[in-house]
């Protein structure tokens, strides 16, 4: 007799037996209403389906709600279809492309014919998109036979959807219908339309279809809706503070850095004030590194092809690289990864056991080919600096080293105010996809979870998310508008020490393979400092800001004492200017305010008399009077320090 029962499995660990065949929806219930009525969809073995399919095995389960990711994606995505039957009531001549939910919000490429969208036309397709969500149609889910979907496209002449069944095996096709609108779709879907009650369409873009050049241009239409219309609202003034964050304006303002045609695109200069915040991070790096034992190798800019081919990086990422350069009778590139180069350090030597950890670390330059359409200031280039690090241990070292890298990722994170969730980036069942024997991966995916749970981390499990020549904890982070972000992350390598014949001598004077551990905490400097900019508005800590301190003096009488304080906080470490030109006090105040200088010293003659400083802060105005000593003390304490600026 089959058995009636199966164990469902929830996040926490625990568990419960429920008959075969309940739905997500009946386990959502069985818990309690208010779960039943804020579900959206299940997430079951990692999959995540409708609340009213049927579970008919045991499995790890989570019911998702609009407060974790599975739940805002099946919201978005159902979104996407909302808007889809929105334009067909327009504009019934379009064709559809794809629509996927994505970070935040969804979008649909759409092909319009001869009709020409543009953003006036967006309020008109929002009022049609509510208008039937209040309709509170059910997505209904249906299993079609390949020839029954083909059937369907070729009587709406839709060659786009026609081109994606094509790739589709015969029984693992489904259609989804609300209303009116049928889509080829796997799913998942909300329950009914009515459960979204407010959207924004944010903006249209051309995508060609399969981002193939030579094929049609599609006009994408981009979106965000929300269960709440209070939602969308708070939503919409956060998207203003992010304009007036933007690192592409502010770095501009603050003279961080400048992209120039002549020199390339994606290929940032970085000015003076910028060079000064990027060497003040790259020094806070390298100081706790040193601490920790890291030593640090510079390496070439380009490298000979070989190289790319042992470790795999070419032909696997040829795709992101520039073309080979032919040097003699030798193929040379511009270096896509540090870690070859690092390798070939290690290999340098006969290693001995004694000799492990050995961790090296780099500020490396590498380039990547980066589209054109792709580009954006600092965040995304053809040319970055990575916080490289490679740490060659035992396997007995192996967890306790990943301990130290992840202490030392949160410890930096934990200094610029930044909440970090983590991801533990495990593969998938593409095997094409990965190098190395499956051995190794099991192990390294198993020593990962272990000291994550020994760490008592907060952690998700993301399947095929891995490198290809290994798992991952990738460490995303929140900034202070709650964006997400990834940047650091730490990989356990088996492969490259295989890769690159890798060894050392063990106690027992036989030959074995070290591990290595990869790692970046910054991820880029590029990045990261763009991050950094709208993360702080450009208001750096003081400890971080390029410039720390600005001197005003009120007139030609007060330079020569004013000079001298320049004196004294430059000798001090304190990086400092002064503003002795001849304009009003406030007008260099001003000006001081625009350039988010951190501290103001005003000196007019009653200062000068008394050896004191009047102090203003940025953002706080007038602070108080001081003495110049007691000032500098306040100061350096606060740099060494590394305070974070009060709001």
């Amino acid at each position: 007799m089959p058995k009636q029962l199966i164990t469902i499995t929830f996040p926490d660990g625990s568990n419960r037996e429920y008959k075969k065949g309940i739905t997500g929806l009946e386990i959502a219930e069985s818990i309690s209403s208010g779960l039943a009525r804020a579900a959206l969809s299940i997430t079951v073995n990692g999959d995540i389906i409708d609340l009213n399919r049927s579970i008919a095995e045991e499995a790890v389960i989570a019911i998702n709600t609009w407060d974790n990711e599975d739940g805002k994606y099946t919201f978005w995505h159902s979104s996407a279809h909302i808007l889809a039957e929105a334009v067909q009531e327009l504009y019934p001549e379009a064709k559809f492309g794809i629509g996927p939910p994505i970070e935040s919000g969804f979008y649909y490429d759409i092909d319009f014919g001869d009709e020409h969208i543009s953003q006036d036309d967006l309020e008109k397709i929002e009022k049609k998109f509510l208008e039937l969500a209040r309709n509170k149609n059910s997505f209904t889910r249906r299993d079609i036979s390949k020839t029954e979907a083909l059937d369907h496209y070729r009587k709406n002449g839709n060659e786009y959807k026609i081109d994606l069944i094509e790739g589709l095996e015969d029984g693992s096709i489904t259609f989804y219908t609300q209303g009116t609108f049928t889509d080829l779709c796997k799913g998942p879907h909300v329950p009914n339309t009515g459960i979204v009650k407010a959207i924004k369409l944010t903006s249209l873009a051309g995508a060609y279809w399969r981002g193939d050049n030579n094929s049609k241009q599609l006009t994408r239409i981009y979106g965000i809706s929300f269960p709440k219309q209070k939602m969308l609202e708070e939503h919409l003034e956060m998207m203003e503070e992010a304009k007036k964050r933007d690192h592409r304006k502010l770095g501009k303002e603050l003279g961080i850095y400048m992209i120039d045609k002549m020199v390339g695109s994606g290929l940032p200069i970085w000015l003076p004030k910028g060079a000064r915040l990027r060497r003040t991070l790259e020094s806070f790096l390298r100081d706790e590194q040193f601490e920790r034992g890291y030593k640090e190798v510079i390496t070439p800019h380009i490298g000979n092809i070989e190289l790319y081919k042992t470790s795999g990086h070419y032909p696997y990422y040829s795709d992101s690289q520039y073309d080979p350069i032919q040097v003699d009778d030798e193929e040379y590139m511009l270096k896509p990864m540090n870690c070859p180069h690092h390798h070939r350090v290690y290999s340098n030597e006969m290693r001995s056991y004694r000799d492990l950890p050995l961790r090296l670390a780099e500020f490396g330059t590498v380039y990547r080919y980066e589209q054109s359409g792709e580009l954006s200031g600092l965040s995304r280039v053809r040319g970055f600096t990575q916080d490289d690090a490679h740490i060659y241990c035992t396997h007995d070292q192996l967890k306790q080293e990943i301990k130290h890298t992840i202490n030392l990722t949160s410890f930096v994170f934990d200094t610029f105010g930044m909440p970090v969730d983590i991801r533990l980036s495990f593969r998938d069942d593409n095997n094409e996809k990965y190098g190395g024997e499956m051995e190794y991966w099991e192990r390294a995916q198993t020593e990962i979870k272990e000291v994550a749970d020994e760490m008592r981390l907060d952690y998700t499990i993301a399947p095929g998310e891995a490198s290809f020549y290994g798992p991952k904890i990738d460490f995303i982070i929140r900034d202070a508008l709650g964006r997400k972000w990834q940047l650091g992350t730490v990989q356990v390598d088996y492969v490259m020490p295989e890769r690159f014949d890798l060894t050392y001598t063990g106690s027992d004077n036989e030959k074995h393979r070290p591990v290595i551990i990869h790692r970046a905490p910054f991820g880029s400097m590029e990045r990261f400092t763009s991050i950094l900019i709208e993360h702080f508005a450009g208001n750096f800590p003081l400890w971080l800001a390029p410039e720390q301190i600005r001197v005003l003096p009120i007139s030609d009488d007060q330079n020569g004492y004013a000079q001298q304080c320049v004196n004294t906080l430059k000798e001090n470490g304190i990086r400092t200017t002064l503003d002795n030109r001849s304009e009003q006090i406030g007008s260099k105040i001003r000006d001081a305010e625009t350039d988010k200088v951190p501290y103001m010293l005003i000196i007019g003659a009653k200062e000068q008399d008394a050896g004191t400083v009047s102090v203003r802060r940025h953002r706080k105005g007038d602070i108080g009077t001081f003495g110049f000593s007691d000032f500098l003390s306040t100061v350096k304490n606060e740099i060494n320090q590394k305070l974070l600026p009060e709001d």
